[in-house]
């Protein structure tokens, strides 16, 4: 299982929780999911007030609450979002999102550093949504980041994992930091694919959420990330430039 700042997690696998089309719908996707972490925009919802009916649904599903910075376009922003989540929710883990770009909502990697080591500074444990970049993920572990959010993809294009090269040589060059893929994901293949490159869980939305049926597709999911974890973990294969014979030519009968 996974270990996150110190905390094992039982499941590979977060939920997001907007866009679903009805509170039931969102609790039974949950539940058929699995999933231990659940995330949720401090901009959206709140612990109290009209927040409150939603924030009950989310205690009784027993998992792990981790709001996000949603939203938040500069480091000011994100910082102050991060403090009242952490009033609100009780809880220190803060996924830090920090958009740089209105239309691909591709992160702002100067904005995302600046915001990373002041809330790490103030003990947040944050889990920064980043893209593939060598140079920014090494800057957000140096800020005291402890894991890395990278996105397969831009945020709800279900592209999948758009730049399966960054993505290897980001896994290969932090192969101790936990790696959790964010965002881009459309398919429970392009889970699996994530998972058998080495990563360590992936988080979804509007995957789920936007699906015709997000309880049955919340559980393709699962079933990919437990399947592709497996096959990471069993050891596949390299590919090769020509053919094998998987059956030996030695003792092969000769026929004139």
């Amino acid at each position: 299982m996974p270990d996150f700042y110190g905390t094992p997690v039982a499941s590979r696998m977060m939920l997001g929780t907007a866009q679903y089309p009805s509170p039931a719908t969102l609790e039974a996707a949950f539940r058929r999911s699995g999933a231990g972490i659940a995330t949720v925009s401090v901009r959206r919802e709140a612990a109290a007030g009209e927040g409150a009916p939603f924030w009950a649904l989310v205690r009784d599903l027993g998992v792990r609450v981790m709001p996000n910075t949603a939203g938040c376009h500069t480091a000011r922003e994100a910082v102050t979002t991060a403090r009242m989540a952490r009033e609100l929710f009780g809880t220190d883990w803060i996924k830090l999102e920090v958009i740089g770009h209105a239309d691909t909502l591709q992160p702002d990697p100067w904005g995302l550093v600046e915001a990373a080591t002041i809330l790490c500074a103030e003990g947040f444990r944050v889990f920064p949504y980043t893209t593939e970049d060598l140079v920014l993920a090494a800057r957000l572990l140096d800020a005291g980041c402890e894991v890395l959010m990278p996105w397969g993809a831009p945020i709800g294009t279900g592209m999948g994992l758009a730049n399966p090269y960054g993505l290897r040589a980001l896994r290969a060059q932090f192969p101790d930091v936990p790696m959790v893929i964010d965002a881009g994901l459309g398919r429970p293949s392009h889970a699996a694919e994530a998972m058998e490159m080495g990563f360590d869980a992936i988080l979804l939305n509007t995957a789920v959420a936007r699906a015709d049926d997000p309880p049955a597709m919340a559980e393709a999911f699962a079933s990919a990330v437990k399947a592709g974890r497996l096959g990471y973990e069993a050891g596949a294969m390299e590919p090769r430039d020509m053919a094998a014979p998987s059956t030996p030519l030695i003792g092969r009968a000769f026929l004139s």
